[in-house]
């Protein structure tokens, strides 16, 4: 377009300038001239001009000039091209720069998206390792409770050794007290009770001793048992605990071909991989101790098992011992009424051992 204050006597002034100074008033020339306007402003006043001075003028124009008219519209016409191609490159561009700019936004959102995940496995990863934590302190616990347990087997097979040794020495009390009835016969009735009601309150005391033995090791059993159940429930937590590990694996795996664009995600996940590589293997570990644990409480159920026997043996040769010591006291009943009856001698004393 052309710009305010061009007209066609400046243009009709610039061009008869030009042929004054022996140039050919082309449009370029007259545009020169003027220093400014539009190309096909120029024409067409050039081309008014020349109608306006008629057939007599055109004898005057040559050839030259007809060439010049002609690649003035010309000019004109591929200067309208070549805006009109201008135009369809902007309108290209802007529609480029906004599939560019849905590109970028697609881009930002999946970025955001691996962030959020990533955030998620790690959020998962420290809830695992709350998880391991907590495991840890109850496999510490029931350690220490099966720990506990052995002592106390310990002590009890301590108390049942001293029993067995309380029990020895009973027998050996009563083979002193069988001689001492063999060489004293006729010591008086009254000291033959009290030595009974002696023997009768020391089994009263062992029968006592026998029953809480029993009942302290039904109680070790229940807790023996509770200790398994304790265990088994252990060894489904790892299981769960194991499951959860491998997910966070296939989801660390899932994240892995990303790291072309997002290489910091990679190195995070990495070192998670690593810290997820630990945590199996202390995971492994805790399994292996679970076992050992478990290879403990059955070694302490054989034990008991043994002890089970021993005092079912025990009480057996009690009972025998009891009945043996009956059967001294009826003798020694009968052997002191006969001496109550017959005057005491050397010759039927002799006769009665």
């Amino acid at each position: 377009m052309a710009r305010a204050g061009i007209y066609k006597s400046e243009v009709l002034r610039a061009r008869d300038k030009l042929r004054a100074t022996g140039r050919h008033p082309s449009i370029d020339a007259v545009r020169e001239e003027l220093g400014t306007g539009s190309k096909s402003t120029i024409h067409r006043y050039l081309k008014e001009i020349g109608e306006e001075e008629g057939p007599a003028t055109g004898n005057r124009v040559a050839v030259s000039e007809a060439i010049q008219d002609l690649v003035g519209r010309l000019a004109a016409r591929v200067n309208e091209e070549a805006e009109e191609r201008v135009t369809a490159a902007q309108s290209k561009h802007a529609e480029q720069l906004a599939q560019h700019q849905q590109a970028a936004a697609a881009l930002k959102t999946e970025a955001q998206s691996t962030r959020q995940q990533l955030e998620h496995t790690q959020r998962a990863l420290a809830d695992e390792k709350t998880a391991h934590g907590t495991t840890s302190e109850a496999l510490s616990r029931k350690t220490l409770e099966n720990t506990q347990l052995a002592q106390q087997v310990v002590d009890l097979q301590e108390r049942i050794a001293a029993e067995e040794r309380h029990r020895q020495s009973l027998e050996e009390k009563h083979q002193h007290a069988r001689q001492a009835l063999e060489h004293f016969r006729q010591s008086s009735r009254e000291q033959r009770d009290q030595e009974q009601r002696k023997h009768e309150q020391q089994l009263q005391y062992l029968q006592a001793e026998l029953r809480s033995v029993r009942e302290t090791l039904a109680t070790k059993q229940q807790e023996a048992v509770h200790a398994l159940q304790d265990n088994a429930r252990l060894l489904g937590d790892l299981s769960r605990a194991q499951g959860d590990l491998h997910q966070a694996q296939e989801e660390l795996r899932g994240l892995r071909p990303r790291k072309e664009e997002l290489g910091f995600a990679q190195r995070r996940t990495e070192e998670l991989g690593r810290r997820l590589v630990e945590q199996d293997a202390a995971v492994q570990q805790l399994s292996t101790t679970n076992k050992q644990l478990q290879a403990k409480v059955d070694e302490l159920l054989s034990e008991k098992q043994q002890l089970e026997l021993a005092l079912a043996t025990a009480r057996s040769s009690v009972t025998a011992q009891e009945h043996v010591v009956a059967s001294l006291l009826e003798r020694l009943t009968a052997t002191s009424s006969e001496s109550g009856a017959v005057t005491v001698s050397a010759k039927p004393a002799k006769q009665a051992r």
